[in-house]
């Protein structure tokens, strides 16, 4: 950890607990500032609050007073989840009192080089796969960020001989100042996360700040099949290094006669490579690429893409269970993640499907059920589903109450050979705290078959 002095005696307010909070207000009372920390939660139920009280650090709960601006902060360190439009921020941004992320302080205080993946689609993915690559070529990688493992924490404990293989959200990339990757990641830009960034070039800009201060010296890796993707390229002063699932390139990822390629060098038939689907072929070009820019050799990359079955609750493989293969996608809470893990599969498949319903059809959904043989829906969203199924020809539709009681249903109306897919198209808030929860039933479900 780099011992910096830029926060000595200064008057920072840490806004928004949960573990990115705790972590920051942490690592700035050790490194000399004088930090108070505001938390929406009343103290009397906030243990991380507590904590820190403990700690000899000021802590301010139950409400975000305006008011609290007036005691002379420098600095505004904000939970990723608390949007701009928050009244907070938005008379800090009055007052002229800088706004950060988390990010920003890992990356001040750490020796390791950073490697950021940010997109809508693949950022766990590709993160974890990146990760294990590096693991098995020796390159003492640590992992972060979005993907559960706070980024300041991990900072304090690298390197220079690590490198940071880092999942990062919009929400913390429009939190950065100096944050300069060694290597950066863009999987896809789709619209997400409206209601937080108001406008989708919010978004778009806030997924852009990944390459804002990165130079010749630093790799920008980016998806070529999207257009907005290489507007942000065109934009960048990295070297930019493309992949693409649709095309040959002169140079970076792509797949050409079966082989996944890059720079002109065959890395491995995509017939040995163990994730399905088609979508992941982003994930796993950008992986590959990433993973060769930080020197690790092709056979510890190849030996991953032989093994690697998927990260947990993203179309991960289960169990097969009198020849019907069990995936878990809960993390598919959008259309689009749905109509890319059907896309994985040639077999039948037995879809589970429904939860949160926010307002949209599933219309655009209609044309990916082709391959749909049972239709199992369940949540807020159940009869919409079920209604774009019947436009889709499928016969067997079933309601029932939530996951745990559609995976017996899906077993009883499927034969061997059928895939038994849970991939809801909708988040999970109303039935499950999360869609890990979610995910967990399905898989617990799935075991009792047995």
């Amino acid at each position: 950890m780099k011992q910096i002095n830029e926060y000595k005696h200064k008057k920072i307010l840490v806004l928004g607990l949960a573990k990115s909070g705790v972590s920051a207000a942490s690592l700035l009372h050790k490194l000399g500032a004088f930090v108070t920390v505001n938390d929406k939660k009343p103290l009397s139920e906030n243990p991380e609050a507590q904590g820190l009280l403990e700690h000899g650090i000021t802590v301010i709960c139950g409400s975000h007073p305006v008011e609290l601006l007036d005691d002379g902060f420098e600095l505004i360190v904000k939970n990723p989840g608390i949007p701009y439009f928050n009244p907070m921020i938005e008379a800090a941004v009055e007052k002229g009192i800088p706004v950060i992320t988390e990010i920003e302080l890992a990356y001040q205080i750490s020796e390791a080089p950073f490697i950021g993946i940010t997109g809508t689609n693949g950022k766990t993915t590709t993160t974890t796969l990146l990760f294990e690559m590096l693991a098995s070529a020796e390159k003492h990688p640590l992992i972060a960020g979005n993907i559960g493992t706070v980024a300041a924490d991990v900072a304090q404990e690298a390197g220079p001989g690590n490198w940071i293989v880092t999942e990062l959200s919009s929400f913390q990339l429009m939190g950065v100042s100096s944050f300069k990757p060694k290597i950066a990641i863009i999987t896809n830009l789709y619209d997400a996360h409206l209601d937080y960034h108001q406008t989708k070039e919010g978004y778009v800009s806030a997924k852009a700040n990944i390459t804002k201060n990165q130079t010749e010296a630093e790799y920008l890796i980016v998806n070529a099949d999207q257009e907005e993707v290489m507007k942000i390229a065109s934009q960048s002063k990295a070297h930019i290094v493309p992949f693409s699932v649709n095309k040959e390139l002169n140079s970076g990822a792509f797949v050409k006669d079966g082989w996944i390629i890059f720079n002109g060098e065959q890395i491995i038939e995509t017939d040995a490579v163990a994730l399905p689907g088609r979508h992941n072929l982003e994930n796993i070009l950008s992986a590959v690429a990433a993973a060769i820019l930080s020197g690790a050799n092709t056979r510890a990359i190849c030996d991953v893409l032989r093994t690697f079955t998927g990260v947990r609750h993203r179309l991960q493989y289960v169990d097969e269970i009198s020849g019907r293969k069990f995936f878990n996608d809960s993390k598919a809470t959008n259309i689009l993640a749905t109509k890319n893990a059907l896309a994985a599969f040639h077999s039948p498949v037995v879809l589970l499907a429904g939860g949160l319903d926010r307002g949209n059809e599933f219309d655009e959904l209609i044309p990916a059920l082709e391959n749909v043989k049972v239709l199992v829906t369940f949540g807020q969203t159940a009869d919409k589903i079920g209604q774009a199924g019947q436009q889709a020809g499928i016969k067997t539709i079933l309601h029932v109450d939530n996951v745990e009681k559609a995976v017996p249903e899906a077993f009883k109306h499927s034969k061997a050979g059928d895939i038994i897919l849970l991939s809801p198209a909708c988040a999970s808030w109303d039935q499950y705290k999360t869609f890990e929860v979610r995910g967990d039933m399905f898989i617990d479900a799935v075991h009792k078959l047995k």
